[in-house]
């Protein structure tokens, strides 16, 4: 009887444990950031072939100064030249209550080519709004940036 009780304690004492160390995925606030992480990395390995991945078939993005792209539109746009970065930092993400629906905005930096070959740094501020598809997946529905002067000039 007593090499039963044994048993079973250690049974259930391994299964709290496992239970407990089993990682719980991201959700809310949390769940954006690391879309938002995902997002840069895809973009920083593979460039603007990688941003239109990441977003919805009706997704729009609004143009700095300009109208907006249509997922279309921007599937229309040729690569990114050779030496042309974009990476971003989200300062906020929000989850409605719902769920299904969030934000980010933070900072950006785009970097490309001036008109002498000059690699030049522009930055800028981005608000993303996310919405989970039917089939599960988080797609950027919409996505704006606007050009800021660098934050190293006013110091």
């Amino acid at each position: 009887m007593n090499r039963i009780t044994v048993a079973l304690l250690l049974l259930l004492l391994f299964a709290a444990t496992s239970v407990a160390t089993k990682q719980k995925s991201p959700t809310g606030s949390d769940l954006l950031r690391q879309l938002e992480a995902d997002f840069v990395a895809d973009v920083v390995e593979h460039g603007h072939a990688a941003f239109i991945t990441h977003f919805a078939d009706d997704g729009v993005e609004i143009v700095d100064g300009g109208g907006f792209d249509t997922l279309g539109d921007m599937r229309k746009q040729p690569p990114w030249p050779e030496g042309t970065t974009l990476t971003w930092t989200p300062v906020k993400a929000e989850m409605a209550a719902s769920g299904d629906l969030g934000y980010t905005y933070g900072t950006y930096i785009y970097t490309a080519k001036n008109e002498d070959g000059k690699l030049v740094a522009n930055y800028g501020k981005y608000t993303s709004i996310w919405k989970k598809q039917k089939d599960g997946q988080w797609k950027v529905v919409v996505d704006m940036g606007n050009s800021s002067p660098d934050p190293k000039a006013g110091k």
